[in-house]
């Protein structure tokens, strides 16, 4: 079973990081992409990079282990991290929703109310909302007298909901917000174009 788990969160976790890292390159490497959707995806595909590695190789550790220690201060720094990324997260997706708010219904203001100002400091203003939130958040439950009560459940399901909460969204929201958007395919396949002809020419010389 803990080599299942292993396998398991392995795959997963190769999932998330090659989607949003391959989000992260196309948006970097092609100019048409640098647009207020394309900016607050970056921004998203950063904090699923984040959050999915703040959980998972401690999971797998544990896993291919077959042991459920952490240390108290491994665990505090890991309620921290996780808590930062996934609030930042929430506040980048309600801004995705805002870009597209205004780009559907104020057509005409959108430059000035979605702009390369604007945009910073929105994402900005998500960042450091989700740092606010997890530093009164972690201070708190570690204020608390730690009592780690017996479940209602049982383990197996504490294991999936867990898995469907922290580890999932961040391997699915590349394929759900971004791989079925045409200019990001058409930016991918320039981007691996550019690749191969440099390793062509690299190999020739």
């Amino acid at each position: 079973m803990q080599l299942l788990h292993f396998g398991l969160f392995l795959g997963i976790y190769l999932a998330a990081l090659l989607g949003n890292g391959l989000i992260l390159t196309a948006v970097a490497f092609d100019h048409r992409l640098h647009t207020p959707m394309y900016f607050f995806l970056l921004n998203l595909a950063l904090l699923n990079l984040g959050c999915i590695s703040t959980t998972l190789p401690k999971a797998m550790a544990n896993a291919l282990w077959d042991t459920r220690a952490i240390s108290y201060q491994g665990c505090s720094v890991q309620v921290f991290f996780f808590l930062f990324f996934i609030a930042a997260e929430y506040s980048v997706l309600t801004l995705m929703s805002y870009d597209c708010y205004a780009a559907i219904c104020k057509p005409l203001h959108y430059g000035s109310l979605v702009g390369s100002r604007a945009c910073a400091q929105m994402a900005a203003a998500a960042w450091g909302s989700g740092f606010l939130n997890a530093v009164l958040h972690t201070a708190t439950t570690f204020s608390l007298p730690l009592s780690k009560p017996p479940s209602i459940s049982s383990p197996s399901l504490d294991l999936v909901v867990a898995v469907l909460y922290s580890v999932v969204p961040a391997a699915m929201n590349p394929p759900i917000y971004s791989m079925r958007n045409k200019e990001l395919k058409d930016a991918l396949r320039k981007l691996f174009g550019y690749i191969y002809s440099s390793l062509i020419i690299g190999a020739k010389s």
